[in-house]
């Protein structure tokens, strides 16, 4: 089960607003990524449910997060119904990200006190995921629709928290770009963590981005 409640983990992402979203087969590359954005500062991690036995893979991760990386909160992503949801909750996940939004998913998560986080990308999507008790949406794909409908959808809904995915980097101009426009966090892949990086098992590298991201998203908040 969670070890941290949806109200904790809010925090811990509003403290550090980077969510790497990464999946990898080999559960060993996969711990090796998620302590190495742990020294970098990261405190919510977004592995996917994209493989043949992910759950598999999540399960000796979400083991490997408590001993290793005691504060950080190991969430579940590419979630699109209810019984894999009610699954991982039950291998410790600390919440649920999804492409689209699925209510029944919600019901579940709610049961245990387990943030959800639907893709939604219209205001009447953000408005029915909120009804239900989410507590942020994702907007996907980022690099598609671009800030400025961040900025359009912020206005009508200034309480709306937002997590961007897809086309975000770890560089000051880009994250200050969505940051300006106001989301609540970004959730960032293949560009924290290159394929020549893993293959090269270079976990500093990978650090150190983590650190220097989140260093400019803390100058671009102020």
């Amino acid at each position: 089960m969670a070890r941290f409640d949806k109200m904790a983990v809010m925090q811990k992402i509003a403290a550090a607003p980077m969510v790497p979203v990464f999946y990898h087969q080999d559960a060993e590359v996969a711990k090796k990524v998620v302590k190495a954005c742990y020294d970098g500062g990261v405190r919510a991690f977004e592995f996917t449910n994209r493989g043949d036995f992910a759950q598999e893979v999540f399960a000796e991760l979400s083991k490997f997060v408590e001993v290793e990386c005691p504060e950080l909160a190991l969430g579940i992503g590419s979630i699109v119904d209810a019984p894999t949801a009610a699954m991982y909750l039950q291998l410790g996940a600390n919440f649920i990200v999804g492409p689209l939004f699925n209510p029944d998913i919600a019901v579940v998560c709610n049961r245990r006190c387990v943030t959800y986080c639907p893709g939604c990308l219209t205001p009447s999507e953000i408005g029915k995921a909120q009804e239900v008790g989410c507590d942020f949406t994702k907007v996907f794909p980022g690099d598609v629709v671009g800030p400025n409908l961040i900025k359009g959808l912020m206005a009508p809904m200034p309480w709306s928290k937002l997590m961007v995915t897809g086309g975000v980097s770890p560089d000051e101009a880009n994250l200050t770009s969505w940051f300006k426009a106001g989301v609540f966090c970004v959730g960032m892949g293949s560009k924290l963590f290159p394929k020549e990086v893993i293959a090269a098992e270079n976990w500093q590298a990978i650090s150190d981005k983590c650190a220097e991201a989140l260093g400019y998203i803390a100058k671009i908040r102020g």
